[in-house]
């Protein structure tokens, strides 16, 4: 984030409070499309700008501004005339700039067919105060002002990030619906390594997995071609929101709007990871009509509780040597609720769990539960890393992270890097694995039929060892000595006083 030194903000920050000040009543869930849709607009119409000044000096050399393919073979979108921000903003005082805007994303989604039914075209109704609209749009025209195209971009990528962020704390609990904790994202990104391959998320939300994926394979030194995005979104307007936050970081991704359950739109793909943070304990997801799935191999779920709908969902999409990293709730690690017990049990026995992570509570928005993080692997001894075959590891970081607020807690790039290398280093990778007493134990096959199959890592991991400097110990044993001989003598001199004042009224003891 970039700080504003004034008044040690960001950059973010303060355009939030100006954008949320402009707010007023309207709701969070409505106000969210507004804004985000007006950043969208601001970010393809400064990239197409920057093209659009290039090509300018070009024009003897043949180049035409004005030709759509100009842009098109640059991955650039094309903006006509009226969707330009430079004519949005010189209108943004008129009363019929909501129409204005509306004419602007139907003009970009004719003319840019992959951006089809995404962008939101309500800013006309009557509802919306067109003069905080045009306030917005004054907000939103100073952001990358005079950056240069690369600085800009990430800026309105990150600013846009940082908005979602805030609106799915402002709506609360249907917040966590479109929205997961970029901490806790991070940490699964940088668990499982994207680096190459195919990644896939049947219950994307706007798309932050994706988006760290990128993020992680480019500061690896890596290529964003290198992976293939697949997504799916059974919300449509949340389906929305991820095809702007991709476009709007330049990411080509196929994201498919529907139900993964009932319509499955990535039947016959196997991929090399898997992200995802599925809806916890999602009691109406359709199970009564899916008793004979395919996917349902290690049994079939409870039609009252998705969890282990999720879990098989995961491993039938896998590669034989893929990997999935995902986010639950802490009961599916131990629940035995209309045979959930069993079917944990079957994909243990099948040795398919690498490792469990129990987090601290209050790192969502939609829930203050503490909730844990499965990782499944295909092929423990594919040969990429150390054969771990009948072997589980377990990490208990319930005691990590920082509160921000009274409601929100953070990983911290520290402990998002211990918990990883530890993964990495029981992986084979980096340096060598030690099980640490109260935070990390290498479990076999047979520790977990001992523990009923039950997957809560502090059931393995045990208590923290304490060390303590022998000095210490010596001073605190004087100390406690001391006290117990105090303790003893006042003992001592309270029964003689009361030998005393019995023998006084004719007691002798």
């Amino acid at each position: 984030m970039v700080k504003n030194n004034k008044n040690n903000t960001t950059l973010e920050q303060s355009l939030w409070a100006a954008a949320d000040k402009l707010r007023n009543s309207m709701d969070a869930a409505e106000y969210k499309h507004v804004v985000l849709g007006l950043i969208f607009l601001k970010y393809i119409s400064d990239a197409f700008n920057q093209k659009y000044q290039q090509l300018k000096l070009e024009i003897k050399e043949g180049a035409d501004p004005e030709d759509p393919d100009e842009y098109r073979g640059y991955s650039i979108f094309w903006v006509p005339k009226e969707a330009r921000w430079e004519y949005l903003r010189n209108n943004a005082k008129r009363p019929e700039i909501g129409n204005l805007i509306d004419y602007a994303m139907e003009a970009i989604e004719r003319d840019n067919p992959q951006l089809k039914g995404i962008l939101p075209k309500n800013y006309g109704r009557e509802g919306l105060d067109k003069k905080r609209v045009g306030e917005l749009i004054d907000l939103i025209s100073g952001i990358g002002l005079g950056d240069s195209e690369g600085k800009s971009k990430d800026l309105l990528g990150r600013v846009y990030e940082y908005f979602l962020g805030q609106f799915a704390d402002a709506e609360g609990k249907k917040g966590g619906q479109f929205y997961t904790a970029r901490c806790v994202v991070k940490l699964l990104v940088e668990m499982i390594e994207p680096y190459k391959g195919r990644v896939y998320d049947p219950c994307c939300g706007s798309g932050g997995m994706f988006v760290q994926s990128e993020n992680f394979v480019t500061a690896h030194s890596g290529r964003e071609r290198d992976i293939s995005i697949y997504g799916q979104e059974s919300n449509q307007t949340t389906w929305r929101l991820c095809n702007m936050n991709l476009a709007i970081r330049g990411i080509e991704g196929n994201i498919k709007w529907g139900n993964s359950f009932s319509n499955d739109l990535n039947k016959d793909l196997k991929a090399d990871y898997i992200l995802a943070n599925p809806p916890f304990n999602d009691s109406d997801w359709g199970g009564e009509n899916l008793r004979e799935d395919i996917r349902w191999k290690y049994g079939i779920p409870p039609a009252g509780n998705a969890n282990f709908a999720w879990v098989q969902h995961f491993i039938y999409h896998l590669y034989p040597n893929g990997i999935a990293g995902f986010v639950l709730a802490n009961g599916s690690m131990s629940s035995n609720t209309a045979g959930e017990g069993k079917i944990r049990e079957n994909i243990i026995e099948d040795d398919l769990v690498d490792c469990m992570i129990s987090l601290p509570p209050q790192l969502f928005y939609n829930t203050s539960i503490p909730v844990c993080l499965w990782f499944i692997s295909r092929n423990k001894k594919n040969g990429k890393f150390k054969d771990r075959t009948g072997r589980t590891l377990f990490i208990d970081a319930r005691n990590m992270g920082n509160m921000i607020d009274r409601r929100h807690r953070v990983l911290t790039d520290e402990e998002i890097n211990k918990i990883a290398s530890t993964y990495h280093a029981y992986r084979g990778e980096n340096g060598e694995y030690k099980d640490v007493p109260g935070f990390c134990k290498e479990a076999t096959l047979e520790d977990i039929r001992e523990n009923d199959y039950i997957l809560t890592p502090g059931r393995y991991v045990g208590f923290e060892e304490v060390e303590e400097d022998f000095e210490v110990f010596e001073e605190k044993m004087k100390k406690l000595t001391k006290e117990l001989s105090e303790s003893f003598e006042e003992s001592r001199k309270l029964e003689e006083e009361v030998r005393k004042n019995l023998k006084g009224i004719g007691f002798d003891l």
